[in-house]
């Protein structure tokens, strides 16, 4: 089983940025791991389940990001929003470290603006500029997993934001900044 180290997140992360300045070379080429990654939703607001190789031969393959883009999309409006790549990594990632081969169950993945202010209104916890209008965050459950073990994982990841939700039983995971919080 392969382990993503901190160092591993920096070169991706700095492979991402470099990709910005870059012309269209891709990021296949600036990432250290050249391995075939998947990933598998299940979004507990429509019922759709989605099992994707979302990089293979050192690339992003556009037609799975698509369907994550779509199983991803905010489900309040419709709305569909490319993912982060290091957001996919980072699941990809916590999925090796559990040795879990279930399904992630999305609570929410891309929000628009509008929902996410509507959300900012009913409910507290919910940031004005959240991540998830970046579509670089999302929220997940794992069957199998305790909310505290799939926690603990991210957290030792010591990768993006990381939110403990115990009471309404999931993790929210970001590519901004190391930094925890419980909800």
């Amino acid at each position: 089983m392969s382990h993503c180290s901190r160092r591993d997140f920096m070169k991706i992360g700095t492979g991402l940025l470099a990709s910005c300045f870059l012309p269209s070379a891709g990021w296949g080429s600036l990432l250290p791991d050249h391995t075939r990654r998947s990933l598998s939703f299940y979004n507990t607001h429509t019922g759709e389940r989605l099992s994707v190789c979302y990089f293979k031969h050192g690339a992003y393959r556009p037609d799975a990001m698509a369907k994550i883009n779509h199983i991803l999309r905010d489900h309040r409006t419709g709305e569909i929003k490319a993912m982060d790549p290091a957001l996919l990594d980072l699941l990809a990632c916590v999925h090796r470290q559990l040795g879990c081969s279930t399904p992630f169950h999305i609570i929410s993945g891309y929000r628009s603006p509008k929902t996410n202010a509507q959300l900012r209104k009913r409910t507290t916890g919910v940031a004005k500029f959240s991540y998830h209008m970046l579509g670089q965050a999302i929220d997940i459950r794992l069957p199998g997993c305790k909310t505290r073990q799939l926690r603990k994982v991210c957290m030792d990841l010591k990768e993006g934001g990381v939110g403990y939700y115990p009471r309404s039983d999931f993790v929210h995971i970001d590519t901004g900044a190391f930094r925890t919080w419980k909800g």
